[in-house]
């Protein structure tokens, strides 16, 4: 058994590669914990803004509206999760809590919320609804509860602290599974808060410890530092935590993570489909265009993050037939952006670990994450070399580092042949878990990626190419 054990662990850690007569690369630390690692898989999935703020017509509440003024006329958890489900996400992210200390679950720690509504005779559970119809559609389920409460009147005492992790044990307890747990380091101007962030992690650590946290400055993932779901063109995974905390907001240093960090925490980009967060009906026609969302995808899932794109849930409940429609649109466009694959051809490179084919560089065209193509342990920089075979048109070039093993490349270049030589069309540092590529249309029949620089040998996964329209 602990041989079986044994031979199931370096399968995830090295992929099938395991079973190669060479030795696969040894990890370049830091590396993703198995839950960071399925997290990242995810790339695409929902944050829905919904409580007293949507009724109220506000941002940020100040929890002084009565729990009255909460009525969806026809809320339906089923048509939030279909709409997500249809759009091509992977799991939604409620709001259920907001800074207003509205809850939407039947919190024993606060008389502020849906049980003190009229909505269901305030017998009404946003959360139950939610879960259980995410596990219906095959969703992920996710939770954000602010720290900050404008309603609570424990909140700027030491005490209030013991409340916000009581509502956590709640939530995590009550609800299934929670692929993630987000808060951020909101806080009163005037009545400042101290908050027992240890404490926190502590308790969703312990009652779901497969859980995702984040804040802005992790500890398991991180903010990417702005609310554009723009990340930098340098985006290392790896951070160096020391002395930061939630509410951290150094975009520079978030944006771009750190090359020599000693932690894991990949960066998550946050936007809203409309100018704010909570539904408002002004906003019915200022809904983000298809090519503004796929320049934000791009930019997110293109730099090595995962896209937690917002939707507010209107008055009635629902999400709107406005977003509805623009999050089929872009599920249009970015499937037929990457709908027919240019990488096929004869495949050549500079170097292959211990001349393996376990680790030829045949493994990036195979479809197949886990498998890849890496070089002997003293070769950081090598190319890649695809022959069409025939002149072929293209604007855009994925690639995927096997981050299983850590992130290595620093620097790398894509060049196409012009008849006499090759010439660079494009200049780029990192890569990560993906990096998408998009320039001015070339022909071609051959292309060439050159890794110039690495932390340590070479571990890619998977090169594709497209023709896409954008």
């Amino acid at each position: 058994m602990n041989k079986i054990f044994n031979l199931t662990l370096l399968a995830f850690l090295f992929g099938t590669n395991i079973f190669a007569k060479t030795p696969p690369p040894k990890p370049v630390l830091p590396i993703p914990t198995a839950s960071q690692l399925a997290w990242q898989k995810l790339e695409y999935y929902a944050f829905v803004h919904f409580g007293m703020n949507t009724f109220t017509d506000h941002e940020w509440g100040e929890g002084r509206a009565p729990a009255t003024d909460f009525f969806p006329t026809d809320f339906n958890a089923k048509q939030w999760a279909k709409s997500v489900k249809d759009a091509g996400m992977k799991g939604i992210i409620i709001t259920a809590k907001h800074h207003d200390g509205f809850c939407l679950w039947n919190s024993k720690t606060t008389e502020y919320s849906v049980k003190n509504s009229k909505w269901r005779d305030g017998k009404g559970d946003v959360l139950k609804d939610l879960s259980e119809a995410c596990k219906t559609y095959g969703l992920k389920f996710g939770i954000y509860i602010s720290p900050w409460d404008r309603n609570h009147p424990l909140y700027g005492t030491p005490k209030y602290n013991a409340v916000y992790k009581e509502q956590w044990r709640e939530l995590l307890t009550n609800y299934g599974e929670v692929f993630e747990a987000w808060l951020d380091g909101a806080n009163d101007g005037k009545r400042r808060m101290v908050y027992d962030f240890n404490g926190f992690w502590n308790t969703i650590r312990g009652i779901q410890p497969n859980a995702i946290m984040f804040s802005d400055a992790g500890p398991d993932i991180r903010w990417v530092g702005n609310e554009k779901g723009i990340a930098g063109e340098t985006n290392w995974s790896n951070r160096d935590n020391e002395g930061t905390f939630p509410g951290f907001a150094d975009e520079p240093a978030l944006n771009v993570g750190e090359e020599n960090g000693n932690s894991w925490i990949p960066a998550e980009c946050d936007v809203s489909i409309r100018p704010g967060w909570f539904y408002h009906k002004e906003e019915d026609a200022k809904v983000k265009s298809v090519q503004q969302l796929m320049n934000i995808y791009l930019g997110s899932v293109g730099r090595n993050c995962n896209l937690l794109l917002n939707i507010g849930a209107d008055r009635r409940g629902l999400i709107n037939e406005n977003d509805i429609a623009r999050l089929n649109e872009f599920k249009a466009a970015r499937e037929n952006a990457f709908k027919i694959n240019l990488a096929k051809g004869k495949i050549t490179t500079s170097n292959i670990r211990g001349n393996d084919k376990s680790f030829s560089v045949d493994k990036l065209l195979d479809n197949n994450f886990d498998t890849y193509w890496a070089t002997d342990d003293n070769v950081k920089s090598a190319e890649i070399t695809l022959d069409f075979g025939k002149e072929t048109e293209f604007n855009t070039l994925l690639l995927q580092e096997n981050i299983a093993l850590g992130q290595r490349v620093k620097k790398f270049s894509i060049q196409i042949w012009n008849g006499k030589e090759f010439e660079t069309i494009s200049q780029n540092t990192t890569i990560g878990y993906k990096r998408i590529l998009r320039f001015p249309k070339v022909k071609t029949d051959k292309v060439k990626v050159i890794i110039e620089d690495a932390k340590a040998c070479l571990t890619i996964s998977t090169l594709e190419i497209y023709n896409a329209e954008f």
